[in-house]
């Protein structure tokens, strides 16, 4: 594990869009952290790393949004179980060859792949996160 201090949203996105040129396709990150600590900004960063010019934003209502079958960012923070993932074919795009950000992936941890990455983003006083990666 290593841990990196981020001072803001730019540093944020910065050091996702850096991070994103260390995954490959198939790859599935859990994105961990409370409400508000920076998991969409953190995918916004990770997005320009895969050269997505694409705005990505919170998959709250939709569970799951697919960018160009580079980046599917899902949400699963309203999902109760990994069958109800399954019954509704989100499952399908952890071996669609793009690389998986899943935030609130404890709802669904039954059916998540093997070897999942992990990413937490803690919130720190002012705008300050710690980032604590593999």
């Amino acid at each position: 594990m290593a841990v990196y201090i981020s001072g803001g949203e730019n540093e944020t996105r910065a050091f996702a869009a850096r991070y994103a040129l260390t995954l490959t396709p198939g790859d599935v990150v859990i994105l961990d952290g409370e409400m508000g600590a920076g998991k969409t900004v953190f995918a916004q960063g990770v997005a320009l790393g895969l050269g997505i010019a694409a705005d990505v934003t919170s998959p709250t209502y939709a569970y799951m949004n697919d960018y160009d079958g580079k980046l599917y960012h899902y949400d699963c923070y309203r999902l109760t179980s990994g069958a109800q993932a399954e019954a509704l074919g989100l499952t399908d795009y952890f071996y669609a060859g793009g690389v998986c950000l899943v935030e609130w992936a404890q709802n669904i941890a039954a059916v998540l792949p093997e070897n999942c990455k992990k990413v937490r983003i803690e919130k720190l006083p002012g705008d300050t996160r710690r980032i604590i990666y593999e």
